[in-house]
């Protein structure tokens, strides 16, 4: 027992090592390294011996294995040169670079024109070149990189309009502060619906209002030019704005910084709407609106009737409460989720104390929710959008997700009544690992889920992830590096073992929750499925291991997703399924390089 153990420790141990002595074998694709040596000559990149014999073992250069041709080749996936000292111009040749996703050349030297080329580049996630010396108009394409995160293009010289910002559905980081813009403030803006940070500042000769944007958490536009800038916008700090830095303009936008804390955010009013209006504001009624979505506490009056969810249908009941949906008045046939959680009453002098504890436990849990939910934006979680107090109950308004839960998905496919390709199941776990990573990194203040599962996991209209249900969530503040707790909490068979016996909740409990999350993806099966009940002597974690390490680890892949040519990728996630759920926290990956190793492995 011990020898296999053993065993398994080692092979999922060495798992990133196995992924790096690949690529070390495989050679770099002939276009991207022709093209890569343009772009860095360009740069005036100090050049390496083993950076011109392989430039993917080189400095700021990142590569991942792609199949091309039936093989499998070294392909650039990003150039990162931040506060290189770089003298030099962004090569036209980076357009030859098909598969980056990163190019990060901030606080350079770098001058000349953003070439036309950078539109190429199609799969391009973050494009960073603040603070430098471009001039010139922006690629009026720019807008087909439809797969861009992150665009700053901040403390530069460059001119011409905005027209280049025509649809982008991704973008959740815009900054164009502190350049020479002219023209009016497109209404494009409206439709990026990710956007949740935008920064104008510093662009004397743009004209015209920001449009409102619901989503917005941080917006930063110039006060010295009132006239252009309406004074509806209440602005977190005061511009005092120097001839080429924002003071209101993020120093950097990589994975590892802090999304603004509450502090920061700042909410666009209604143009209508003459009231300073912030998230999270209460009204007379005692309704907190955490989302414009919801334009007044008059939305919600139908709540208010004895019969208000009389008939609404229920699409849910949990261990928090019932929940229903309905359709928001006056907003044109959006749908929304209310969930309704119980409140002890006044005199429970009739409640046994069981039954008096488990009522104040769920208080506790509603205030959790409403406190970290309210205060959050990702795509991958589920948003607060009002909160309404009634005298017996609490109503938490919150988006509907029409595809309902992952493990209502998950129990449909088993049945035969519905399908989920392996494709649109992966995109399911990168969409979870990059809501953690948002919750545990990139968070202001880390925040521990505490009961991450399939049935906390919805699907949206794109079958999207969002993660859900945050009553047992905790916000850690950065001097703790753990959660102590009176009790276990959370659902049993995604919970760590560890857990059972410290009481003390770390990020890596969440990590153990999701590599079991991982587990049900793949295999189709739930810790509650028969295969695993005690009488087995086998859980879902021990018996993955087992036939993971057998001679037919492919036994282990959901039946129906057999014969499509993935097995191999979908073993991989496996093998990743595994790591997470190691004994020792310490040898679990943290959420980023999850989501990091799932985003390699390609449906």
């Amino acid at each position: 027992m011990a020898s296999t153990t053993s065993h398994i420790h080692l092979s999922l141990m060495s798992l990133f090592t196995l992924i790096l002595l690949v690529q070390a074998r495989l050679n770099i694709c002939s276009p991207d390294y022709s093209a890569l040596l343009l772009v860095q000559k360009g740069l005036d990149v100090s050049g390496q011996r083993s950076a011109i014999e392989n430039p993917c073992n080189s400095v700021g250069i990142s590569c991942e294995r792609r199949l091309t041709n039936n093989s499998y080749m070294l392909r650039v996936t990003g150039v990162v040169f931040k506060s290189y000292e770089l003298r030099g111009t962004l090569s036209p040749a980076i357009g030859k670079l098909s598969e980056l996703k990163e190019l990060s050349l901030q606080n350079n030297n770098l001058f000349d024109r953003i070439p036309t080329q950078i539109v190429e580049c199609r799969k391009l996630e973050i494009l960073s070149l603040q603070n430098n010396q471009f001039s010139g108009k922006v690629p009026s394409e720019l807008s087909s990189l439809v797969h861009l995160r992150i665009l700053d293009l901040s403390s530069n010289e460059l001119s011409g309009n905005l027209n280049f910002l025509k649809y982008f559905p991704n973008l959740e980081k815009l900054s164009l502060a502190d350049n020479m813009f002219t023209g009016k403030i497109p209404q494009s803006l409206k439709s990026f619906r990710n956007l949740w940070f935008l920064n104008i500042s510093g662009n004397s000769f743009l004209e015209g209002p920001v449009p409102f944007m619901s989503q917005l958490e941080h917006l930063s536009a110039d006060l010295n030019r009132k006239d252009y800038v309406p004074k509806r916008y209440i602005l977190a700090e005061n511009s005092t704005r120097s001839s080429h830095k924002s003071a209101m303009a993020p120093q950097s936008y990589s994975g590892n910084a802090p999304a603004p804390g509450p502090s920061a955010i700042v909410v666009p009013v209604h143009k209508h709407n003459k009231t300073k209006k912030k998230r999270g504001s209460k009204d007379d009624s005692g309704v907190t609106i955490f989302s414009p979505l919801i334009k007044k506490a008059e939305d919600l009056a139908f709540l208010e009737n004895v019969d208000g969810l009389a008939l609404l249908e229920k699409i849910r009941k949990g261990g928090c409460g019932e929940v229903y949906k309905a359709e928001l008045p006056g907003s044109n046939g959006k749908i929304i989720a209310i969930k309704k959680i119980v409140e002890p009453p006044k005199d429970a002098a009739e409640l046994t104390e069981e039954d008096s504890k488990a009522l104040n436990i769920k208080m506790r849990q509603i205030k959790s929710e409403i406190k970290i939910v309210g205060q959050i934006r990702h795509r991958n979680l589920l948003p607060l959008l009002a909160h309404m107090p009634r005298p017996d109950c609490h109503y938490l308004v919150y988006e509907y997700m029409k595809n309902g839960s992952l493990h209502d998905a998950v129990q449909q496919v088993t049945e035969g009544t519905r399908e989920i390709d392996w494709s649109a199941r992966h995109r399911i776990a990168v969409g979870i690992a990059t809501g953690l990573e948002y919750l545990h990194v990139n968070h202001s203040q880390r925040i521990i889920h505490r009961d991450l599962k399939p049935a906390n996991v919805l699907l949206d209209d794109d079958m999207e992830a969002r993660i859900a249900d945050f009553g047992l969530a905790k916000a850690i503040p950065e001097s703790l590096t753990h959660v102590s707790t009176s009790h276990v909490v959370g659902t049993l068979g995604y919970i760590a073992p560890a857990y059972y016996q410290t009481v003390k909740f770390t990020d890596k409990c969440d990590i153990y929750s999701f590599g079991v999350l991982l587990g049900v993806l793949v295999m189709g099966k739930f810790p509650s499925d028969e295969l695993f009940q005690p009488a087995s002597g086998m859980g879902l974690v021990k018996w993955m291991r087992n036939v993971m390490t057998s001679e037919n680890p492919k036994r282990a892949i959901d039946p129906k997703l057999m014969g499509n040519g993935y097995e191999e990728q979908m073993l991989l996630v496996l093998k990743i399924a595994c790591f997470c759920t190691l004994d020792n926290p310490k040898e679990r990956p943290n959420s980023k390089d999850v989501r990091c190793m799932l985003t390699q492995i390609k449906p």
